[in-house]
């Protein structure tokens, strides 16, 4: 007999959760496609997708099956073992890139952790354990585990921790003179989010890739592209480096590769994996069955014609609804991103309002995102509908207006 469900409301939050959140005052319940529904029935249209996660929106029916499918199969193997989902993920993901070689875990967070420590230890083994040196960049993020905080450059994530990994430099994104001031043959690496999320939806420029890249060659120093928001097709392409006319020596990916399960990768060369050997790394759940079968479902639909290329026609009409709302309002000073990600950037004198924006949107019945504080972030499912994006928007100019009307 199945357990009965204890009753539970906003409040209880409070109560049982460890306060490293401050979520929103309604708790959605059901979901399907993009719109969301809260324990009091009201509905919500949803333009952030779980944080650029839910990329074919909520309860796909292809996932949905996968899942239970699977779920009727085989759930978990550990890693002394391997399993079918997970090599034809693997292979699916090598086919689709740059790749040669493919390690699974959990998170963004995860898969970034194994980015920079291959990144180390492939410097290591192959040139000098002196070169050791990361180059990052401010206003970044690549996780929450000790390592990727003090590689994301934003203190706010990082101190009160005590002491940090060290040899990790940070400079402006964007910059590529920075970065030529502190490279040198003891760096290892340069990490970059081809667009910077939480650091503003700030897309990377093509002269700023390209020369990260050949600064990385003349060094012998790896490229890293996170891409745990940016990739998965939120930009147009299967992942954002397609963009730039380079190719990474490791990419991660997480958030959409699910399509809300968790998982993430680590995509790598033949040359860069060779270094690695059985205890070198690992993770207990990485390679799950149960998230790989579901990861490949949503591979298979994410890199198609009709999902990538609706990918810009949608990304119009956000663009256009919201420059009709700025001519009428006066609100925001940039609209800018790539694909499905995008950020609208508010005037200063609403400076430090986007999080006003986000509680005034859910009043309204729509679910944004911010970015930092003077950035509304829009990652809404890769197959919204074209109505839902009408509607959502309608919605999402009424929560404007009472933000500027106090």
């Amino acid at each position: 007999m199945a357990a009965e469900k204890m009753a539970v409301t906003r409040e209880t939050f409070e109560q049982v959760i460890l306060p490293v959140y401050a979520p929103a005052q309604f708790v959605p319940v059901k979901g399907k496609g993009s719109r969301v529904w809260d324990q009091q029935g009201k509905e919500y249209i949803d333009f952030s997708g779980g944080i650029a996660v839910t990329a074919l929106g909520h309860c796909h029916p292809a996932l949905v099956e996968t899942l239970k499918a699977q779920g009727e199969t085989l759930w978990h193997t550990s890693n002394v073992f391997t399993n079918e989902p997970a090599l034809r993920l693997a292979s699916k993901l090598i086919a689709a890139t740059f790749a040669d070689r493919v390690f699974f875990a959990n998170s963004g967070a995860e898969a970034n952790e194994a980015a920079f420590k291959l990144a180390r230890y492939y410097a290591s083994t192959r040139h000098s354990p002196y070169k050791s040196k990361i180059i990052a960049f401010h206003n970044a993020f690549h996780g929450r585990t000790l390592f990727t905080v003090t590689v994301g450059g934003q203190p706010k994530y990082s101190d009160g921790f005590g002491p940090k990994p060290a040899d990790i430099v940070h400079v402006p994104y964007n910059d590529l003179a920075a970065v030529k001031a502190v490279i040198d043959d003891h760096t290892c690496a340069i990490v970059v989010e081809p667009i910077q999320g939480e650091g503003g939806v700030m897309p990377a420029s093509q002269e700023f890739i390209q020369g990260l890249r050949a600064l990385c060659d003349e060094h012998n120093a790896l490229l890293v592209f996170d891409e745990v928001q940016s990739g998965m097709g939120r930009c147009g392409k299967l992942f954002a480096y397609e963009d730039y006319g380079v190719k990474p020596d490791i990419l991660t990916t997480a958030k959409a590769l699910g399509g809300g399960f968790p998982v993430s990768a680590m995509l790598t060369t033949q040359d860069i994996a060779s270094v690695m050997a059985p205890g070198v790394h690992g993770t207990t759940y990485g390679g799950n069955p149960l998230a790989c079968a579901i990861a490949e479902t949503a591979l298979d639909i994410i890199n198609s014609d009709e999902v990538l290329k609706g990918v810009e026609v949608r990304r119009q009409q956000f663009v256009d609804a919201l420059q009709a709302i700025d001519s009428k309002l006066d609100v925001f000073s940039e609209i800018r991103g790539k694909g499905l990600l995008l950020g609208a950037v508010l005037k200063p004198q609403y400076a430090g309002k986007a999080r006003d924006v986000l509680n005034a949107a859910a009043e309204q019945g729509v679910m944004v995102l911010n970015a930092g504080t003077d950035v509304i972030r829009f990652a809404p499912s890769l197959i919204i509908e074209p109505t839902d994006i009408v509607e959502g928007m309608a919605r999402f100019a009424r929560a404007l207006e009472s933000v500027l009307a106090e």
